[in-house]
């Protein structure tokens, strides 16, 4: 997807000199400094991903009543008590 992107002198030189020493398209010198800096951010949470879901699922309840009991036969484990 093609996008304009200003940058000052400085930082254009510093993009045409870093392309022409590593070989790279001066557009590939862009992509993969945008990628580097978005691995350094920081993951949201669980709960914030599952957030839009949390409480959206309306049910008569009792669901999980019997939770236990299948985990404990999905492991193939009896019950020791």
């Amino acid at each position: 997807m093609a996008k304009s992107v200003r940058i000052d002198r400085q930082l254009e030189s510093c993009r045409q000199q870093i392309a022409k020493v590593s070989g790279l398209t001066k557009s590939k010198v862009i992509q993969n400094a945008m990628a580097k800096r978005c691995d350094q951010m920081p993951k949201p949470s669980l709960a914030d991903s599952l957030a839009p879901f949390i409480g959206r699922v309306k049910s008569a309840g009792g669901r999980a009543r019997h939770t236990g009991t299948a985990f404990r036969q999905a492991l193939g484990k009896k019950k020791t008590s």
